[in-house]
């Protein structure tokens, strides 16, 4: 098996996310979800953290981000605007941006099941953004909102986002926006542990 650069499989999915020692956000008794009128795909893909940890060969079910976009986004925006960047709220209050050019990649998906079942409450139900070729700060968990964007959000991102790389591409280690990404890999290391201990108890709530 092939990892990235400074990447090193676990056993299982660990559940990280903003409020790690807190039980995941409930999900809407009926949330209102755009993905039912349009074509499913699938998708088998590593989910690389940008802490050092990779799970691998995860099974996505759901939306192709692209499609959502070119049926659903696309064609509410005016003529004539640029979209350069998507923004991607949780119902967890996690925010993540992604530039246009990355997020409509071919592997990023909007996904309602994982390895064959329904998202759980860890992992991002009802539905979540995946998008394998950068680090999982991206795939904001507990989709609820997607804003367009005709310039780079420079205010309300969070702490998270002004220390990590605006294209977080795993490939090139893109894990902070100014330091080289293998400087940083033992100190993320450090953090695996302690966030991982958080994450459990978290989940129990």
């Amino acid at each position: 098996m092939t990892l990235p650069p400074g990447q090193r499989a676990v056993g299982g999915f660990p559940r990280f996310g903003a409020h790690l020692h807190q039980p995941p956000p409930a999900v809407p008794v009926d949330p209102v979800i755009e993905l039912m009128k349009l074509p499913r795909r699938q998708l088998t893909a590593d989910f690389h953290c940008v802490a050092g940890w990779s799970a691998t060969d995860l099974r996505w079910e759901g939306v192709a981000f692209e499609t959502f976009y070119r049926r659903i986004i696309e064609p509410i925006v005016v003529p004539g605007t640029v979209i350069t960047h998507v923004v991607f709220g949780g119902l967890d209050g996690y925010r993540s941006v992604a530039s246009i050019e990355d997020i409509l990649a071919e592997d990023v998906l909007i996904a309602d099941r994982l390895d064959g079942g329904p998202l759980n409450g860890d992992h991002g139900a009802p539905v979540r953004l995946v998008s394998p070729s950068q680090y999982g700060f991206i795939s904001t968990k507990h989709l609820c909102s997607i804003e367009v964007r005709t310039a780079k959000p420079t205010k309300n991102m969070g702490a998270a986002h002004r220390i990590s790389h605006p294209r977080a591409r795993v490939w090139q280690e893109e894990r902070h926006p100014y330091l080289p990404g293998w400087l940083l890999r033992p100190v993320y290391r450090l953090l695996i542990a302690p966030i991982a201990a958080l994450s459990a108890r978290g989940g129990q709530g």
